[in-house]
């Protein structure tokens, strides 16, 4: 998922560099929903992993 982040940012940059507004603002917004999706599956897997090494 991290990766997907990655690749819409780049594709974000290059659509910016090239002149395309709407996309690279659409490509940003979304590899930024997609990193904060990341971050939450992140943080519960790492919540729940310690969880089941106490057990």
């Amino acid at each position: 998922m991290l990766e997907l982040a990655i690749l819409l940012l780049v594709v974000a940059v290059i659509a910016a560099l090239l002149g395309f507004g709407g996309i690279a603002g659409a490509a940003a917004g979304i590899a930024q929903l997609v990193f904060f999706i990341f971050l939450v599956l992140f943080i519960v897997a790492l919540i729940f992993n310690g969880r089941a090494r106490l057990a």
